[in-house]
């Protein structure tokens, strides 16, 4: 009877712990955390690098498309005329829309070493720290600069679907002011006057209002 009872015992606190026992279907296991994709963007080169070796290839695909060039036989007007000329744009344009959010990943303006043609009585370029001030001074005005670069590149994107040759013109002349307007801020003196009626401009459209503001018009 002991060794019965025992027995019994035994198997009905088995039972009792498999039926206490959750199920695995029930408990679904732990999912791993998500690999973030994306982390902090680590520059590989200057400003100075980045500008020269993709963001101004990728303007001469615009600014090449339409001219006009100058010979001894006349004036030609150089324009896209098939599918692979209009193709050249879009890389440009794509180049120039992606491209230039780079520059707001914090980096050096020049290469070690490279001090720009800042040295000497008057010199005719900035020297990285000089530019470094600028942006630190004033961080609205250097994205205000990035975004209407960039707006230009979203233009230009537009005008390939439509293989609009004239709008194309006008495209290229907004590239050039686009450029130059950023250049005469960070890189070499100009005329003082008009740069800052145009650096105003740019930063009232680009700048956050302030809350309960009226938001400005472009």
């Amino acid at each position: 009877m002991c060794v019965a009872l025992r027995s019994a015992v035994a198997g009905l606190s088995l039972l009792l712990f498999a039926c206490s026992s959750p199920k695995e279907s029930a408990v679904p296991p732990a999912r791993p955390a998500p690999q973030a994709l994306w982390g902090d963007m680590k520059p590989v080169v200057s400003v100075k690098e980045l500008m020269r070796d993709m963001i101004d290839p990728a303007s001469d695909y615009i600014f090449d498309a339409v001219k006009t060039v100058t010979t001894r036989s006349g004036t030609v007007e150089k324009m896209p005329k098939t599918d692979e000329d209009w193709q050249k744009i879009q890389v440009g344009a794509v180049t120039i829309a992606e491209g230039v959010y780079l520059l707001k990943v914090p980096r050096p303006f020049a290469p070690p070493g490279d001090e720009n043609n800042s040295s000497g009585p008057d010199p005719t370029e900035l020297s990285p720290a000089q530019i470094k001030a600028k942006l630190e001074h004033d961080p609205v005005l250097w994205n205000a600069k990035i975004e209407a670069l960039r707006n230009v590149g979203l233009e230009v994107l537009e005008i390939v679907k439509t293989k609009n040759t004239s709008e194309l013109w006008e495209a290229s002349y907004n590239l050039d002011q686009a450029c130059e307007s950023c250049h005469m801020q960070y890189w070499y003196p100009g005329d003082k006057a008009l740069l800052e009626k145009v650096d105003r401009q740019l930063r009232e459209l680009f700048e956050q209002p302030s809350p309960g503001a009226t938001p400005r018009k472009p």
